[in-house]
């Protein structure tokens, strides 16, 4: 049999296959290995390819994609180190639930473990972090082999769209030589999809109508409930859905910024966005504790809200996951809930009957909410730059649809704790699967691929660390504005443990790195600008929202001053709530 033939055959029906699924954008990293799976790719009209040098960054890179778009996009390199560069993303990819089609070139199996330059083992070299591992068979131009290649690549697609969605590995080994023939005149119509080929149906998990009925009568026993809403950004209309069912039951929605309900065209007073503030609260705490946690999504961000969960262990709490995984790092839930959670709202609902329902528990967490609203609001009167005030002035700047992507550390906590529910219809992201800081720029220029207009906000060490994935921007002409926060080191140890151990506390945990971020900047082709003052960052923020081109911001704050202002505020709004709840007794 032709090599070349069989080689081009093989993986062009790969190919054709993977745009039949509806992957319309591959990532690829220069290799050699890789050659005629990219070439074959490039080929086709319906696939986007997207070249990007440091796989690492190109992992994350299309991690920015899928999140943006719910679809899942594929990234191609060639063998050795290069596909170990992949792990963070994939990593981020499986705990947050983004669908990615990893494809590696390998060696050949008569080349592994002889000393084979750039060979490695790359059999099941991701683990239990992807949700499927195929090695596929070598190249051959039969019936049986072209069918196999397609269907391989429909149950990838399938898998990584699946419920929880996640990424998947496809490992090729190819032998030399590498060249596909993109001159065979039937490249992609030779063993066009039939009937014959597999179709893989997706479907929602639900309920029966016997086990709605048994959550509505659960709803109906207890007075006191909440509901909390996680990261959920999936399409469909779970915001509306959630709202009206909130509504139904009388509890209130806390609203972690994740959940898409900070943001809303469907905002509601029952949504509550000042928790995270209140319940370090040892009254308000008391005074609002539920007899019901009904929770949708990962766990939020709030750390006083898990603190303020584990400290009612009788709290009856039912966790619904549309995904089917396990989403309990409280360990105390009582119910897990397998079904689809816009499904859940709307079959539940049908059944739960509320005449004489008191709402003061609702009215409650309602007042208190806006009292602390209130207070928080006075960061605004701060005329220095600081870093919660960051997020009062976006919420206030931001076009209506645009796109907000946040790093992780303090400036999270921030947006949870300043940016307040509006009208604006603002998708805000980040990558809180596992947490981290590695990738956030990567992965923010991926999702301003999909998303527009985007704005990136981290700190100082998130944006150093993945400084070269600015090349993206510079290469593909994406238009993306970064909000550098600039306190000199990892802020958010000073809000920790270590940071009353002062002794070694700059070295192990401040970490300042005193760079001058404008060279790297222009190195990128990208405008940078440091900001002054409030005026100074409004009217540039404004200035640069037509702009096209990466456009870079650089807020400088001071870290010591930062952790006074926050415990000051926390203080007073615990003075001004413990105060309210004093009176309303008398």
């Amino acid at each position: 049999m032709n090599h070349q033939e069989a080689l081009t055959s093989y993986i062009s029906a790969f190919v054709a296959e993977l745009v039949n699924c509806g992957v319309k954008d591959v990532v690829v990293s220069p290799g050699s290995r890789s050659t005629p799976i990219a070439m074959v790719m490039a080929e086709h009209k319906d696939l986007k390819v997207h070249i990007h040098v440091d796989e690492r960054s190109a992992a994350f890179f299309a991690l920015g994609m899928a999140k943006a778009t719910y679809k899942p996009v594929a990234i191609l390199c060639t063998s050795g180190t290069a596909t170990a560069n992949y792990y963070p993303a994939i990593v981020e990819a499986h705990y947050s639930r983004v669908p990615l089609i990893v494809l590696t070139a390998d060696r050949p199996h008569e080349l592994r473990d002889v000393g084979a330059p750039q060979a490695i083992d790359q059999i099941d070299l991701y683990g239990k972090h992807v949700k499927w591992f195929v090695e596929m068979a070598p190249p051959e131009n039969t019936t049986e082999m072209i069918r196999y290649a397609r269907i391989s690549c429909a149950r990838a697609a399938a898998t990584a769209l699946r419920a929880p969605a996640g990424p998947v590995h496809l490992n090729f080994p190819l032998r030399e030589p590498l060249i596909p023939n993109l001159e065979q005149e039937d490249l992609f119509t030779f063993a066009e999809r039939t009937e014959h080929y597999v179709h893989i149906e997706d479907t929602k998990l639900t309920m029966t109508d016997q086990q709605a009925q048994h959550y509505a009568k659960l709803i109906e026993r207890y007075e006191n409930g909440i509901i909390v809403c996680g990261s959920l950004d999936r399409e469909g209309n779970f915001p509306e859905e959630v709202i009206k069912f909130s509504q139904k039951v009388k509890y209130p929605i806390i609203a972690d910024p994740l959940s898409q309900l900070r943001s809303s065209k469907h905002l509601d007073e029952n949504i509550i966005d000042t928790y995270d503030t209140f319940l370090r609260n040892e009254d308000a705490k008391g005074a609002l504790m539920p007899e019901i946690i009904i929770r949708f999504g990962a766990m939020p961000v709030s750390k006083a809200l898990t603190i303020f969960i584990k400290e009612n262990p009788l709290s009856k709490i039912v966790v619904v996951d549309g995904g089917g995984g396990w989403q309990d790092p409280s360990l105390l839930s009582s119910n897990m809930v397998y079904c689809d959670e816009v499904l859940f709202c709307q079959i539940v609902s049908k059944y739960v009957s509320l005449k004489d329902r008191n709402s003061e528990f609702l009215k409650q967490w309602r007042q208190i909410n806006s009292l602390t609203k209130n207070h928080l609001m006075k960061m605004n009167d701060i005329s220095e730059l600081n870093e919660g005030k960051v997020f009062l002035k976006l919420a206030e700047l931001l076009p209506d649809g645009a796109t907000l992507f946040v790093g992780n550390s303090m400036p999270i906590r921030d947006l949870d704790t300043f940016f307040f529910a509006n009208h604006k219809s603002i998708r805000i992201l980040a990558n809180r699967g596992a947490n981290g800081i590695d990738g956030t720029v990567s992965t923010a220029l991926g999702a301003a691929t999909k998303s527009k207009p985007l704005y990136l906000v981290l700190g100082d060490l998130t944006f150093f660390h993945d400084l070269n994935g600015l090349i993206a921007s510079k290469l593909h002409q994406i238009d993306i504005k970064i909000i550098v926060i600039n306190n000199n080191g990892g802020g958010i140890f000073s809000f920790l443990p270590q940071s009353n151990h002062p002794e070694h506390f700059e070295l192990l945990f401040g970490t300042p790195l005193d760079l001058d971020f404008q060279h790297a900047v222009k190195m990128f082709n990208g405008h940078f600008e440091r900001i002054t003052d409030w005026n100074h960052f409004s009217s540039a923020l404004m200035q640069n929202l037509e702009n096209p081109g990466l456009h870079v911001l650089e807020i400088p704050t001071n870290r010591e001053e930062n952790l006074k202002e926050h415990r000051n505020l926390w203080k007073n709004v615990s003075w001004e709530i413990s105060q309210f709840l004093t009176s309303d007794l008398e």
